[in-house]
């Protein structure tokens, strides 16, 4: 097994932890960059955490696109108490679509043994719509900048890869 295939498993653990404490029956886009948020040492950690996007910033940036999500269907979130979610007993293993977006897009960088985790952050920075993007939006991130940030982080890392493919 690939390092990147095990830091796929454990990206999927903890993207279904993400997906168990919001309840969701499925693990989604925003869990998979939560979960990069909170496994350090990769380089795609390390691009967000250079833009300000630790674990907790990405959960309030979440937190805020669902009040805004709320609002533009005329539903103020401030105006009910919200209970949080309620977890489910089993921690959810099935990819909704929006995850399985996220590695289908990741994968048009090469074949898994030359991948790393920053190519499944380009995966979830590609997407032009959806919870993630508006996220980003609202927090004020530039999506493409950050793009950038983590081609500029790939392209660096294939030059301390001797062998290594050179297809980004």
């Amino acid at each position: 097994m690939t390092v990147f295939h095990k830091y796929v498993r454990t990206l999927i653990e903890q993207g279904g932890d993400e997906a168990l404490q919001e309840g969701s029956a499925t693990i989604e886009a925003r869990h998979l960059l939560l979960g990069i948020a909170a496994l350090e040492g990769t380089g795609a950690h390390r691009v967000l955490a250079s833009a300000g996007l630790d674990h907790q910033a990405i959960r309030d940036a979440l937190d805020r696109e669902f009040e805004h999500s709320l609002g533009a269907a005329g539903v103020s979130a401030a105006a009910f108490d919200l209970p949080r979610a309620s977890p489910d007993r089993k921690r959810p293993t099935h990819l909704g679509a929006s995850a399985k977006l996220v590695f289908e897009r990741s994968f048009k960088y090469g074949v898994p043994k030359n991948l790393r985790p920053a190519h499944l952050l380009l995966g979830i920075l590609q997407a032009q719509v959806g919870t993630v993007p508006r996220a980003l939006a609202l927090a004020g991130v530039d999506q493409g900048d950050l793009m950038a940030r983590v081609l500029e982080s790939v392209a660096v890392e294939d030059e301390g890869r001797p062998g290594a493919a050179k297809d980004n």
